[in-house]
């Protein structure tokens, strides 16, 4: 299947003071760190980004820059994530047969994983990266402190992205969640929801999510030594 990478890179920063995908970080702006890892993929010829009314002009020079090879479309971004999904699944060119949905702020993603995830993919059938649980989760009602119930760790994972589907089932789980008035935290759960299953493929490195400053620091102490192992300037300002 020809897959197309979707990246979601709207909202207004409001932690950083600017927009967090356009925050620097070990020489880049933020949201270029995945741009460029989709870039050196030959499976992917289709990129689309969906981002703030304000950075359209700006995320296409981005993707000009870190993912020259790939045919880019900037879209504007929806009210909600999810809404800017759905406004992303809609310009994915008619060549493509599936698209995986990735967090902006997600800098630390690997191909090697990506692949394995687009192999798992078909119709009637998604995947997700994701992490194990390491802590054990306890569940407190709402407005409470006293803890119900222990959850068991060795079937909890951590959703995190790209999520993976063919256009088909991510149209339909989105359009459907729309229909409904249904608002999910992540891609993953729109296609559960509609009955597709959905395999995690194991995080084999941090994907965490930038959210806040100390994990703008730690983003970037990976990518610098990541560049060091490597062997070769990875790190470069525009």
């Amino acid at each position: 299947m020809r897959f197309a990478a979707i990246v979601v890179a709207a909202g207004r920063g409001v932690r950083f003071g600017q927009p967090k995908q356009l925050i620097d970080v070990a020489g880049r702006p933020l949201v270029a760190w995945s741009l460029a890892t989709f870039g050196t993929m030959v499976e992917l010829e289709d990129l689309v980004i969906a981002t703030e009314p304000e950075h359209l002009e700006t995320m296409a020079a981005l993707a000009a820059e870190y993912a020259p090879r790939l045919a880019a479309i900037v879209v504007r971004g929806g009210a909600t994530r999810q809404q800017s999904v759905r406004n992303a699944l809609g310009a994915v060119p008619a060549r493509c047969d599936a698209a995986f949905i990735h967090d902006g702020a997600r800098p630390l993603v690997r191909a090697g994983d990506v692949r394995i995830a687009m192999r798992l993919t078909g119709p009637g059938a998604g995947a997700a990266i994701a992490a194990r649980a390491v802590d054990t989760i306890k569940v407190v009602p709402a407005g409470g402190i006293t803890i119900a119930r222990t959850l068991d760790r060795e079937e909890l994972w951590a959703a995190q992205t790209p999520q993976f589907g063919t256009l088909a089932d991510l149209r339909r789980a989105h359009d459907t969640a729309c229909a409904t008035g249904f608002e999910a935290t992540d891609d993953a759960m729109l296609l559960e929801r509609i009955g597709v299953s959905v395999n995690v493929v194991e995080a084999s490195a941090e994907n965490f999510k930038v959210t806040r400053p100390s994990d703008r620091v730690l983003a970037e102490t990976i990518l610098l030594d990541r560049a060091k192992s490597d062997g070769h300037a990875a790190i470069g300002h525009r």
